[in-house]
């Protein structure tokens, strides 16, 4: 069955959804988006992404042309209309229509684009033995050129790290930021353990302020393990304990080996497989 595509105003079938070849998100990477999971039927942690959107939108001055609650519904028709329980929401605002110039202000209308359907970011058996990352030499976006906090159509930067990791022969890198701190990795949040305690570099550092990364310091927290938020090096990724990555399609994965040192060893740790446990446990709650 083609999947139901929301375009602007309604649902339409996959092979009719199209937008202008003069939309700016085309032309220039203009708009925002979300990525949002299903657990049975659920909309995960939606009004914290539905807050993220139009957080994204307004720093960038696009109006989106749906209030809050008719997108909400607009999304929940999406999902019932494509028969799916467990899934991956994307949800596009584009600038709209313009003309070949950067002026954003010539554009009319936003538009909306709403998508569900499977996704799996890693083969299911990764989540048991872990992955492989290397350093990207791509440096993360200056904060003061695009700050980390928009979720932007303009995803070069990362893309340019993640030809780093798959010419090497891996399917992800870690990001550093313009004074050598990590920031995050390709597409999702950073997290170490060292000696009991869980480290995540703080977002000024130049990470999206993922949804789950804030679930997952929550749901440890809960469980009584330390979080702290801090600049991390290289060498503390180098020499820590344990290795482990946070987002909405990648949920929660160990790292075991970056730049060809082992962390741990070898294995998840018992920290990362735990926080992996609970997330699944809260998600499918």
């Amino acid at each position: 069955m083609a999947l139901k595509i929301w375009m602007y105003d309604k649902l339409v079938d996959e092979e009719e959804a199209r937008i202008s070849v003069f939309d700016h998100a085309l032309l220039y990477g203009d708009g925002v988006f979300e990525g949002i999971r299903v657990y049975s039927g659920k909309i995960f942690e939606f009004a914290a992404h539905l807050d993220r959107l139009y957080d994204s939108a307004k720093v960038i001055r696009l109006v989106v042309p749906m209030d809050r609650d008719v997108l909400a519904d607009a999304v929940k028709k999406t999902v019932e209309a494509n028969k799916v329980t467990d899934c991956y929401i994307r949800l596009i605002v584009t600038r709209g229509a313009g003309d070949l110039g950067l002026n954003p202000f010539i554009c009319k209308k936003a538009g909306i684009i709403i998508i569900a359907d499977n996704i799996q970011l890693y083969p299911e058996q990764l989540y048991e033995t872990g992955l492989k990352v290397v350093s990207a030499a791509t440096i993360r976006n200056h904060p003061l050129s695009l700050p980390p906090q928009i979720k932007s159509l303009n995803y070069l930067n990362n893309i340019l790290a993640k030809i780093e990791a798959l010419d090497k022969g891996v399917s992800e890198a870690i990001m550093y930021n313009h004074e050598g701190y990590v920031a995050e990795a390709v597409a999702d949040n950073v997290f170490i353990v060292k000696n009991g305690v869980i480290c995540t570099p703080p977002t000024q550092a130049g990470s999206l302020p993922g949804i789950t990364r804030t679930l997952v310091i929550r749901l440890a927290k809960k469980e009584n393990l330390e979080v702290v938020e801090k600049n991390l090096t290289r060498f503390d990724l180098y020499v820590c304990d344990e290795f482990f990555l946070t987002g909405t399609a990648a949920e929660v994965i160990g790292i075991i080996d970056i730049d060809g040192r082992v962390i741990g060893d070898g294995k998840p740790g018992p920290i990362t497989r735990l926080l992996k446990k609970k997330f699944y446990e809260y998600a499918h709650s």
